[in-house]
């Protein structure tokens, strides 16, 4: 495993890691905002080809667009980043796919949740995204094209774009090769 952006605090122990995500941190390209960020949290493995990807993440989230969840990245202009967002007050699911420019969708979460689920599966030429609240049933939230033929950097990933950071846990973290 190694750091993209490795944030000033954390511990992998008794397979919990543990983040502290730094403030002033984001992965965003362009749309709608007018800038470009690439200075998130990444914590993974360098793989080529088709593999499984899953975790289990609970947060502090505080601050607009504190953000936590799987990324799978191969490069700075190509990526695709999924979890729990919050914005507007709320706990969200997200999923960013960036393609030169970024575009971002959102779904609902319950109010009262303690963590969330994440299983990320890569097939050729598309990143399929499928979650759970706490223990309930694994849904698909997206089937995604990244570029096949590229070495990806997939694994944990945080950011506190606005806020002055926030703790995250990442459990269950497993990743695959096919």
């Amino acid at each position: 495993m190694q750091w993209l952006n490795e944030p000033a605090q954390w511990s992998d122990q008794g397979g919990v890691l543990k983040v502290t995500a730094d403030a002033a941190t984001d992965f965003w390209q362009v749309t709608g905002y007018g800038y470009s960020r690439d200075n998130g949290h990444l914590y993974g493995e360098r793989l080529a080809g088709d593999f499984d990807l899953s975790m289990r993440v609970r947060g502090s989230y505080a601050a607009q667009y504190d953000q936590a969840g799987a990324m799978v990245r191969v490069d700075e202009r190509r990526w695709l980043k999924t979890g729990i967002e919050y914005f507007e007050g709320g706990m969200r699911f997200s999923t960013v796919i960036t393609l030169d420019r970024s575009s971002w969708a959102l779904a609902g979460l319950p109010a009262v949740m303690t963590e969330l689920g994440l299983r990320l599966t890569r097939r050729g030429d598309a990143v399929e995204v499928r979650y759970c609240v706490d223990a309930g049933d694994f849904e698909l939230a997206a089937l995604a094209y990244l570029p096949p033929d590229h070495e990806v950097l997939a694994g944990a990933m945080c950011a506190a774009p606005e806020g002055g950071g926030f703790d995250v846990a990442f459990t269950d973290l497993a990743i695959t090769a096919r």
